[in-house]
């Protein structure tokens, strides 16, 4: 209880940034459906969300260096809190766009400085345990505010004013926290091709995790209103795949960690296949089956990310992995800015199932891929610990790969 009262105000910080910037996705999905956007341009504002993303886990580390955390975290709630309340004010899909860029760099930006706090200000008696609470704080946030969307009304100022009043609100916790605010570190050198030298598997796995991801994230709001579900139960339907993938985590890692995790990526991979043949062939089973198929496609999807990192660390030198860990969220952010205007496009051409028809193909992609790798190399001599880890910032290998000296975390 004390370690969690110590770190209370960093935590709901978290809450308040979850709620407002994973309830925007889906909520702009619905609104442009509304205002006659089409499925392309709806596309776009996903693909925009994960490359002002990209941006802000580049910019803030750098933003932190010459302000300090707390001015720097002010200036991404403010970028966010803007392109939220702009959204109403001018109706258009490219301005739209612009503005979701402004969210995805203040979720990479303040969650820049977060992480930064629990690293600087974790022990190593506590280490485990607060990674743990803040890996449930985040996920849990997730799924409320997917179900947010249920009472967000489309196209209206009053829900994204209240989404804006929510990342606002993230300020407060953190500004008015008597915790010393951390030294400034050096930002990771971003190396994009190194995850491919150690480990080409886990590169693409972080990849087709990175399509897997933001194909639902983003349009999946798009495929549940062309089933039929209404807005409250498109929240239902977004909550149930995080909380799969939640609950999945920890058979994924007793997996990863007790067989050749090659294997353990390629079934995983090829349940994600299965996960979205299912999901597929539901929708006449109503929403009870569509939510249970979405649950299966959240718990196998989801854990293609910390598996592939966990291999790519198997590979790594231990002044490599801080590094290692930027230029996996590199290759997760290159798969996530891609695949909304892809899915987007083919839902137009295809219908609703085209969405899990390109995921399915992605996953046999990785799957042909790990067999041949396999053929090439042996697995490595060396194992770390397997980490379930968020697609936070940059510099979330630097908080979570310290924790591997003091064993792995719950």
């Amino acid at each position: 209880m004390r370690l969690l009262i110590s770190f209370a105000a960093l935590f709901l910080s978290v809450i308040l940034l979850q709620l407002s910037s994973s309830g925007v996705g889906p909520l702009d999905v619905l609104s442009g459906t509304v205002l006659g956007f089409s499925n392309g341009q709806i596309g776009l504002l996903g693909s925009a969300h994960f490359f002002g993303f990209f941006i802000g886990c580049w910019w803030a580390p750098r933003l932190i260096g010459a302000v300090g955390h707390s001015r720097g975290f002010a200036v991404c709630t403010a970028l966010g809190a803007i392109g939220l309340l702009a959204h109403m004010l001018i109706i258009n899909p490219y301005a739209w766009a612009a503005m979701r860029v402004l969210t995805g760099l203040c979720i990479a930006g303040a969650y820049t400085v977060i992480e930064a706090w629990l690293q600087a200000k974790a022990s190593n008696e506590n280490r485990g345990r607060t990674l743990g609470i803040y890996r449930m704080v985040d996920t849990g946030s997730q799924v409320v505010a997917q179900l947010m969307i249920g009472l967000l009304a489309p196209a209206s100022y009053v829900s994204y004013n209240l989404l804006a009043l929510l990342c606002c609100a993230a300020l407060l916790p953190l500004t008015l926290t008597r915790l010393k605010q951390p030294e400034a570190q050096g930002a990771p050198r971003l190396r994009p091709g190194l995850a491919w030298r150690l480990s080409p598997l886990a590169a693409l796995g972080v990849v087709v995790a990175g399509l897997s991801s933001a194909s639902f994230r983003m349009t999946g709001p798009l495929y549940g209103a062309q089933v039929g579900l209404q807005p409250d139960a498109i929240g239902l339907f977004l909550a149930s795949v995080v909380l799969g993938g939640a609950l999945a985590q920890w058979p994924a890692g007793w997996l990863a960690d007790r067989y050749d995790r090659r294997w353990v990526l390629i079934w995983f991979s090829a349940a994600s296949i299965l996960a979205c043949a299912v999901t597929i062939a539901v929708p006449t089973l109503g929403p009870i089956g569509i939510f249970s198929a979405a649950a299966l496609f959240g718990a196998t999807t989801f854990p293609i990310y910390s598996i592939s990192a966990a291999h790519a660390h198997d590979w790594a030198r231990d002044d490599q992995r801080i590094e290692l860990s930027a230029a996996l969220m590199f290759c997760f952010a290159i798969g996530a800015i891609v695949a909304p205007l892809t899915t987007s496009a083919l839902i137009t051409a295809y219908g609703p199932a085209a969405l899990f028809y390109f995921v399915s193909a992605a996953h046999v992609g990785l799957i042909v891929f790990g067999v041949v790798r396999m053929r090439r190399r042996a697995s490595s001599d060396t194992r770390q610990p397997y980490i379930w880890i968020p697609r936070t910032s940059f510099g979330v290998g630097r908080l979570f790969r310290r924790s591997d000296k003091d064993g792995p975390s719950p």
